[in-house]
């Protein structure tokens, strides 16, 4: 057995010298690949470069690639760590105020991006002035821009700045689907869920299309190597395209995100594709409705398909359902794999009986997180004795399955009965004219809080109010029926697939 490293990259070192020739990576809009070699060369290249142009051991770079230059941003992320720097994924959704507040927060050193997001870059750069340089690919000459191939000039003999496992490796800044963005403090100890190790090389595919900024998107990054997988990425998702793209490349693996799932189960093509070569289907990064799991799997009776559940804070911890309990155990993630540890608590912290709602605290020892340059942030989330505060609400069943009632933050409170949207949610997508519905709370006079609900028909249906209201009556108790209902053409969401809630008004 090989002498493994504790580094992630150490992983590719060994892909590089065993199965050098093998296809790593496939960029599957663009058609390009990169095979194993060539991704440890390239970073090999990149993190020599990095170090020659200053960059000092525990410095932070922004990787600011767009989705469809996936290959860059592996061999960057991997260069990157290579130079004993701290990778921040930086969101290519955001603002140039937003951006620059990010990497000002990190006191970002460089910036890795392309020619697309080039002059936003530059924008960022006269707002944060512990930005040296930039990095990018494509770029034209332009002053204080160094040109990616140029830093792919550098000699590609292995080169690692010695890190230890408490070093930082990456900071992941949150979603911010609630508030402002805080960086998550993630270090070379914590950093992987499957530890370095010889995998039984397949060469079978992974299909995901999770931007890789986010923590979907890193995960994937060196996990498909450690399941003997390549990694087939798809920039742009659409739901035709991903049918035909399982059909003709037949990989055992898929991720999405719950909106790609909606997506899938509601195209008029559903039923026609050849899916047989997937044996797993892992959803996550926000809730799905108990309906769409249930319509996949019977969809795909021989593959596992599982809702999974993480967040960026937990780092290296998920919980998955087993594929022989998703019908029996409607609505559930599952239970924790590996050494992760949870408890559901009341407000005073004491433990909460099985089926009764509170919130969801996780532990993992020896691999806890904080937020980075945050202490008071870092206080209010992690407790004294490590344990995790999700604001997730949830409760386990008398075995122990876990299920995720909300975020404890959009629990609406309606004359005293407390109301979960989850609840709401899935009701209203049982309805075989919606596509996809988000719930919120709204100011009420009397009752303190009313419900509204933002919903999105099917295309080429046409669903009244009313009509909806009743399916809903049917179906829910009185203090839960919304006495808002609002068609709307989309819901808002973040890079991963989050509705952002706090952006849905009452009309």
């Amino acid at each position: 057995m090989p002498d493994w490293g504790d580094l992630q990259v150490d992983q590719l070192r060994y892909m590089a010298r065993e199965h050098g020739p093998e296809i790593a990576y496939r960029d599957l809009d663009a058609q390009t690949a990169i095979t194993f070699r060539e991704w440890d060369d390239r970073s090999n290249q990149m993190g020599r470069a990095l170090v020659d142009a200053g960059i000092a051991p525990g410095d932070r770079v922004s990787i600011y690639l767009p989705s469809d230059q996936a290959l860059r941003w592996i061999v960057a992320y991997a260069a990157v760590h290579k130079a004993g720097a701290v990778v921040v994924p930086t969101n290519t959704r955001l603002s140039v105020p937003e951006v620059a507040t990010i990497l000002g927060h990190a006191e970002v050193s460089t910036v890795i991006t392309g020619a697309e997001l080039l002059d936003t870059a530059l924008a960022v750069q006269a707002e944060v002035p512990s930005i040296r340089f930039i990095v990018s690919a494509d770029s034209t000459s332009t002053a204080g821009v160094i040109d990616y191939d140029e830093f792919l000039a550098a000699d590609a003999s292995d080169r690692q700045v010695p890190r230890a496992l408490d070093d930082l490796a990456d900071i992941m800044y949150t979603s911010g689907t609630t508030g402002l963005p805080k960086g998550v403090a993630v270090r070379h100890r914590n950093v992987a869920m499957i530890p370095n190790h010889e995998p039984a090389w397949t060469g079978s595919g992974w299909i995901h299309g999770a931007p890789m900024f986010t923590f979907a998107g890193i995960a994937f990054i060196y996990n498909p190597m450690k399941m003997g997988l390549v990694g087939l990425y798809l920039p742009k998702f659409d739901a035709a395209r991903w049918f035909d793209l399982v059909a003709t490349e037949r990989p055992t693996m898929a991720f999405l995100v719950p909106a790609m799932a909606e997506l899938l189960v509601a195209h008029p093509r559903f039923a026609e594709p050849d899916l047989s070569s997937l044996a797993s289907i892992s959803i996550g990064s926000a809730p799905l409705a108990p309906q769409t799991l249930l319509t996949l799997q019977a969809r795909l009776p021989d593959a596992t398909v599982s809702n999974s559940y993480g967040m960026t804070e937990a780092g290296p911890a998920y919980i998955v359902m087993p594929k022989d309990e998703v019908t029996k155990r409607i609505g559930s993630v599952g239970k924790p794999i590996g050494p992760m540890q949870l408890k559901i608590v009341r407000e005073d912290d004491t433990e909460c009986d099985s089926r009764e709602v509170g919130e969801l605290l996780t532990k993992m020892e020896g691999a806890q997180r904080e937020y980075y340059k945050d202490a008071d942030a870092t206080a209010s989330t992690w407790t004294v004795d490590g344990w995790l505060r999700s604001g997730d609400l949830a409760y386990l069943d008398e075995d122990g399955f876990l299920y995720i009632a909300g975020r404890k933050k959009d629990m609406i409170i309606r004359g005293g009965h407390n109301v979960y949207p989850t609840d709401i949610e899935a009701v209203l997508l049982e309805h075989s004219d919606v596509q996809e519905a988000a719930v919120v709370g709204i100011p009420h006079p009397v009752l303190g809080e009313d419900i509204a609900a933002h919903v999105v028909l099917r295309d080429g249906v046409d669903l009244d109010t009313a009509t909806l209201l009743a399916f809903c009556a049917e179906r829910l108790a009185d203090y839960k029926r919304p006495r808002e209902l609002h068609f709307v053409a989309e819901l808002p969401r973040n890079a991963t697939g989050k509705v952002m809630k706090h952006k849905l008004t009452s009309a």
